[in-house]
């Protein structure tokens, strides 16, 4: 049973949809492809993120609702592109001529030791369950990784988002 704040957050999250339609890409060409990302928290803070660096797109792949206020407005101002699987957005972006990263915990290429190309993809797979696709489909797929020092290996997929994006504007700029 749904709840009055549920209700109010899923209302809020189809009038910033109807928004986000007027949304046009920012500065940069790199776009992120949010695989089966829980809806929740992560979701929205991505999209501020990429408010924030610049992004040209969020593509979501089979994401259901989310609250958009702790995108604090940006999901109205980064375009999102919705897909049902991955397929689907890997054709459209390889069309559009993107390079594919994979952001994974255990690739052993240093996130920093890569020369970006202007249209760079960045996926993130859900935290828990990883990628709804597999690597030998997409053997073009790069994947790289956040060095990390302490005793978890795994950071916060918004996180990891921030500092994707931070790279690759620090090589832009």
């Amino acid at each position: 049973m749904s709840t009055g704040r549920d209700r109010t957050w899923l209302t809020r999250y189809h009038k910033e949809r109807r928004k986000n339609i007027l949304a046009g890409p920012g500065p940069h060409e790199f776009v992120l492809v949010l695989d089966q990302l829980k809806a929740g928290f992560n979701v929205p803070k991505i999209f501020r993120s990429a408010e924030a660096f610049g992004a040209a797109a969020v593509h979501l792949i089979n994401i259901g609702p989310f609250d958009p206020a702790p995108a604090k407005g940006s999901f109205r101002k980064v375009p999102a592109v919705f897909h049902e699987d991955f397929g689907a957005c890997y054709q459209l972006l390889s069309d559009q001529g993107y390079r594919f990263f994979q952001l994974r915990a255990d690739a052993e290429t240093p996130l920093y030791e890569v020369d970006f190309p202007a249209r760079s993809a960045f996926i993130f797979g859900h935290e828990e369950f990883g990628f709804s696709f597999g690597q030998d489909s997409y053997a073009d797929i790069e994947p790289l990784a956040i060095p990390q020092f302490g005793s978890i290996h795994c950071l916060n997929v918004s996180n990891a988002a921030t500092i994707a994006m931070y790279e690759y504007v620090r090589q832009f700029n």
